[in-house]
């Protein structure tokens, strides 16, 4: 009766409408199935990496399951797997070029693994942290931009799987698992600079010598799967000199998620500290007087205030 009620209203032909309810059910029961599976896992853990997997995993056995099932059921002349792929692969790599290299894209990420869901990434021009990973694009919490020190943006980024094979891709989490970051001090060159360095290495030692340790195992596990060598990973403070005075810059490890929060940190202990030093002053671009005869060094001519006098009389 069905079917007859189908023909008569839709003008089908009975073997048309045939396959028609065969791919309904078969997608209807496909559904069933994973949302059973889905339900199951909800239920039983409440972790949300489990979760996510389990859900795209579900996704996409069964999108290809009733992509075959439903295939062998219209197209019942190609009863070969193989030949039906691989029209359908040509047909749609002509067709959708684009959609077809976001799937190689997809394919390429699944493999390779440059990246996975929870890692912080910069791929071209965009940073964040993947939130998701889909068929033809994945998807970033957005950092940086007009924010500073790698803090969230709150916008979400979508962009096709195909630039993962077109552009380059930085990794924050993957392999050695912490970053390098450095802080600039600028004192003038009137301060005690050798003493202003000792304040800042005690510093940055108590906030970042504790992750050394744990740093020199992660080039250890990183370093069986790449060429990673680090001899050094304590912190130090190395010594320069700018336009305005010495500078002295502050370098250690810290988790890149946190950069901005150990910033924050070293910075309040250096202006406690150096509130507490009468000869240790911070540079900044200033107009100033130098008279050389009064301040230089008696080795580039100058001469003491009272020898000048007596030498005009």
């Amino acid at each position: 009766m069905t079917l007859n009620w189908l023909e008569m209203a839709l003008g089908l032909q009975p073997a048309t409408e045939t396959k028609l309810l065969l791919s309904l059910a078969v997608v209807s029961a496909l559904m069933v199935v994973r949302w059973l599976v889905w339900w199951v896992v909800s239920w039983r853990t409440d972790d949300v990496r489990v979760r996510y997997h389990v859900r795209k995993i579900s996704t996409y056995v069964s999108a290809g399951l009733g992509l075959l099932i439903v295939g062998r059921i219209w197209f019942t002349g190609f009863r070969d797997v193989g030949t039906f792929l691989g029209l359908l692969s040509a047909g749609l790599a002509i067709a959708l070029k684009d959609l077809v290299a976001s799937i190689a894209g997809w394919a390429y990420l699944l493999w390779r693994r440059p990246f996975e869901v929870g890692d912080r990434i910069q791929i071209g021009d965009h940073a964040g942290d993947v939130i998701d990973l889909r068929l033809f694009r994945f998807t970033l919490m957005e950092i940086g931009n007009w924010v500073e020190a790698d803090q969230s943006t709150g916008r979400v980024i979508h962009i096709p799987n195909s630039r993962a094979l077109i552009d380059v891709i930085a990794n924050y989490s993957k392999g050695f698992q912490y970053i390098w970051n450095e802080i600039p001090v600028l004192v003038t060159f009137e301060s005690n600079w050798q003493k202003a360095k000792e304040i800042l290495q005690q510093i940055a030692d108590s906030r970042s010598a504790h992750l050394s340790e744990a740093a020199m195992e992660s080039v250890r596990k990183a370093a069986q799967r790449a060429m990673i060598i680090y001899s050094t990973l304590t912190p130090k403070v190395w010594t320069s000199i700018a336009n305005s005075g010495v500078l002295l810059t502050i370098r250690y490890l810290c988790d890149p998620r946190k950069r901005r929060g150990t910033e924050e940190t070293i910075w309040e202990d250096i202006l406690r500290e150096f509130h507490r030093c009468d000869d240790i002053d911070f540079a900044y671009p200033t107009v100033r007087r130098f008279i050389n005869l009064q301040e230089g060094k008696p080795g580039t001519g100058a001469v003491r205030v009272s020898s000048f006098e007596e030498e005009l009389s």
